[in-house]
């Protein structure tokens, strides 16, 4: 149909001429309520972007000489958060000469790394900032013991 008869159309029944296809040849147009075609755009667009999951990072502070205790502690709260999807970043800070013994705060992320070796992997290896040494970790595509482990959480809180 022409561009005339499709406007004097849209005219008729108080329309709008939309183009959906503007690449195409002949270009597509469709007789619509501009406004409620739209929100309808928009509602697939909310859809969409509600769908998508935005992992965050985050961070969780070690001491070179942490006691056993205190890492079981720090491992967990690791484990839930890599369960759910985030990034773990794991930094040993050193304090005054505590910067002389590198290697202790090397024990430390390899410990806690290899604790949760299940539920997330390296992303490189552990690098000096400054005063602090880092890791992070991502979480390992889900699998059926991640699941279970996330439903007991969820009972728990």
């Amino acid at each position: 149909m022409g561009i005339e008869d499709a406007r004097r159309k849209a005219a008729e029944a108080s329309l709008d001429l939309v183009e959906i296809a503007e690449k195409a040849d002949p270009p597509v147009v469709r007789i619509v309520n501009f406004k409620k075609f739209k929100y309808q755009e928009a509602k697939k667009e909310r859809l969409v972007r509600k769908k998508t999951k935005e992992t965050d990072t985050k961070e969780i502070w070690l001491g070179p000489l942490i006691s056993d205790h205190d890492l079981s502690v720090r491992t967990e709260q690791a484990k839930n958060f890599l369960v759910l999807g985030d990034r773990v970043k794991l930094t040993v800070k050193f304090a005054g000469r505590e910067i002389t013994h590198p290697e202790f705060g090397r024990q430390v992320l390899e410990k806690i790394s290899a604790k949760l070796a299940d539920v997330g992997e390296k992303d490189s290896e552990p690098r000096f900032i400054g005063k602090t040494l880092s890791l992070s970790l991502k979480p390992v595509k889900k699998a059926s013991g991640n699941k279970n482990y996330e439903t007991k959480n969820k009972e728990n809180d």
